[in-house]
C-alpha cells in the first residue's frame, strides 16, 4: 500500500515538473517571438520616412539628386563656409614668409659683421702703412726700400678694399635686411590673424602673394645685378608694398555705416596732409643730407689712401734730403686722414642712417596710400572698418585716439604744424 502511494506521488511530481518546464519553454518561445515584433514595429515607420524624402525630392528632383552629394561633401570638409584650398594656399605662403624672415635675419647679421670686420681690417692696414712710411722717412740704408715698398703695397690694398666696401655699403645692406625681417614678420602675423579670426578668400591669397613679391623686389638678397643703388641721384621713399589702383575718384558716403562718417573722413584727410607736408618731407631732407655726406666720405677714403701710396713710393733714403719731406708727409698724413674718414663712414654707419631715413619716408608714404585707398572707395562696405582703421593709424603713429583727433583738428588752424608721428 505504501509502495502504491509513493509511486503515485512520484508520478504526480513528474507531471507537475513537466508542466512547469513546458510552460517556461512556451514563455521563452513567446519572448523570442515578441522581439521581432518590437523591431518590426520600429521599422514600420520607414515607409513614412521614405515618402517624406520622396516628397522633398519631388519639388526639384534633378537639382536635389545632383547637388545634394556636393553639398554634403562641402559641409563635411568646410567649417563655416571656408574654402580648404584657400586655407592651404595661405599656409603655403605663411611657410614661405617664415623662411624669408629667417633668411633676412641671418644675412643681416652677416652683413653687419662685414661692416665691423672691414672697418677694423682697413684701419689696421692703413695705420700700419702710415707707420712704415714714417719709419722709412727717418731711416737710412737698405731697409728704406723694403719699408716704402711694403707701405705702398698696403696703401694700394686699402684703396682697393675701400673702393669695394664703399660701393656696397655693408651697414646699409644690414639695415635693408633688418627692415625686410621686420616687414616679413609683420606679414606673417597678418596671415596668422587672417587664419585665426578671419574668413580667408582668394583675395587674401592674392594680396599676400603680391606683398611677398613686392618685399622681395624692395629688399633683394643678392649683391650682383639686383642690389639697390647706394648713391641714387635723388632720394625717393622706399616702396615695399604692391601699388593699389582704384577706379573711384572720390568718396560720396556721408553716413555712419561700417564705422565711417564725414567727421572721420575729414580727420583722415587732415592726417594724410600732415604726413605729406611734415613727416615725409622732413625725412626726405634728412636723407638728402645723409646721402651727400656718404658720397663725400666714400670718395675721400680711397682718394686719401691713393695719395698716401704715391707719397710712400717717393720717400728717399736720405732723411736730410729736402725732396723726401713732402713724400713722407703725404704718406703719413694721408694714411691717418684715411683712417679717420673710414671710421666716420663705416663706424658711424652713414649708409645705414641714409637707409633708415629713406625707409621712414616710405613708411609715411605707405600710411598716406592706406588712408587714400580707403577714402577713394565709394562703397563703405568695401572699406576697412572705420573704427578699426582709426585705431590702427593711431597705433602706427604712436598716438592715442584722442591725441590723433586733436592733431587732425589743430593741423588746419595752427601756424606751427606738429609732426604726425611720435615714434620717430
Amino acid at each position: 500500500m505504501a509502495t502504491l502511494q509513493a509511486s503515485s506521488f512520484l508520478r504526480s511530481s513528474c507531471t507537475n515538473a513537466n508542466s512547469s518546464s513546458s510552460s517556461r519553454r512556451r514563455t521563452n518561445i513567446t519572448a523570442k517571438i515578441n522581439i521581432p515584433n518590437i523591431r518590426t514595429n520600429k521599422t514600420s515607420q520607414l515607409p513614412m520616412l521614405i515618402s517624406d524624402q520622396l516628397e522633398q525630392f519631388a519639388i526639384n528632383p534633378i537639382e536635389e539628386l545632383v547637388l545634394s552629394p556636393s553639398r554634403i561633401s562641402i559641409h563635411d570638409t568646410n567649417v563655416d563656409g571656408l574654402d580648404p584650398l584657400v586655407i592651404e594656399k595661405l599656409y603655403v605662403i605663411k611657410e614661405a614668409v617664415a623662411d624669408r624672415v629667417e633668411m633676412h635675419k641671418n644675412i643681416g647679421e652677416q652683413r653687419s659683421q662685414w661692416n665691423s670686420m672691414f672697418l677694423t681690417s682697413i684701419n689696421g692696414i692703413t695705420l700700419a702703412a702710415a707707420t712704415m712710411a714714417g719709419i722709412a722717412a727717418s731711416s737710412s740704408g737698405d731697409s728704406v726700400l723694403g719699408l716704402k715698398m711694403l707701405s705702398t703695397i698696403m696703401y694700394l690694398a686699402a684703396t682697393g678694399m675701400l673702393t669695394i666696401i664703399n660701393t656696397i655699403q655693408p651697414s646699409q645692406l644690414a639695415e635693408e635686411q633688418r627692415n625686410a625681417t621686420r616687414l616679413f614678420q609683420d606679414l606673417y602675423n597678418q596671415i596668422e590673424t587672417t587664419l585665426s579670426i578671419g574668413h580667408p578668400s582668394g583675395i587674401d591669397v592674392k594680396e599676400a602673394m603680391d606683398r611677398v613679391l613686392s618685399l622681395d623686389k624692395a629688399y633683394p638678397l643678392p649683391l650682383l645685378g639686383v642690389m639697390l643703388e647706394k648713391f641714387p641721384s635723388s632720394v625717393e621713399p622706399a616702396v615695399w608694398w604692391p601699388q593699389q589702383r582704384r577706379r573711384h575718384t572720390k568718396s560720396v558716403n556721408n553716413n555712419n555705416w561700417n564705422g565711417w562718417n564725414s567727421k572721420l573722413e575729414e580727420e583722415m584727410k587732415e592726417i594724410m596732409g600732415v604726413l605729406e607736408r611734415k613727416d615725409q618731407e622732413e625725412y626726405i631732407n634728412l636723407g638728402k643730407k645723409a646721402l651727400k655726406l656718404n658720397k663725400f666720405l666714400a670718395m675721400s677714403g680711397p682718394l686719401l689712401t691713393g695719395l698716401a701710396a704715391i707719397g710712400s713710393m717717393f720717400i728717399e733714403s736720405d732723411s736730410a734730403s729736402h725732396g723726401s719731406n713732402w713724400a713722407a708727409m703725404l704718406g703719413i698724413v694721408g694714411g691717418a686722414l684715411a683712417s679717420v674718414v673710414n671710421t666716420v663712414e663705416h663706424g658711424g654707419q652713414v649708409g645705414m642712417v641714409f637707409e633708415m631715413y629713406r625707409s621712414n619716408a616710405g613708411f609715411f608714404e605707405y600710411m598716406k596710400e592706406s588712408i587714400e585707398s580707403n577714402l577713394m572707395e565709394t562703397e563703405t562696405e568695401r572699406r576697412e572698418n572705420g573704427e578699426v582703421f582709426e585705431m590702427k593709424v593711431a597705433l602706427k603713429l604712436g598716438r592715442s585716439l584722442s591725441d590723433l583727433r586733436n592733431l587732425a583738428s589743430s593741423s588746419s588752424s595752427s601756424l606751427k604744424e606738429k609732426f604726425a608721428s611720435k615714434l620717430f
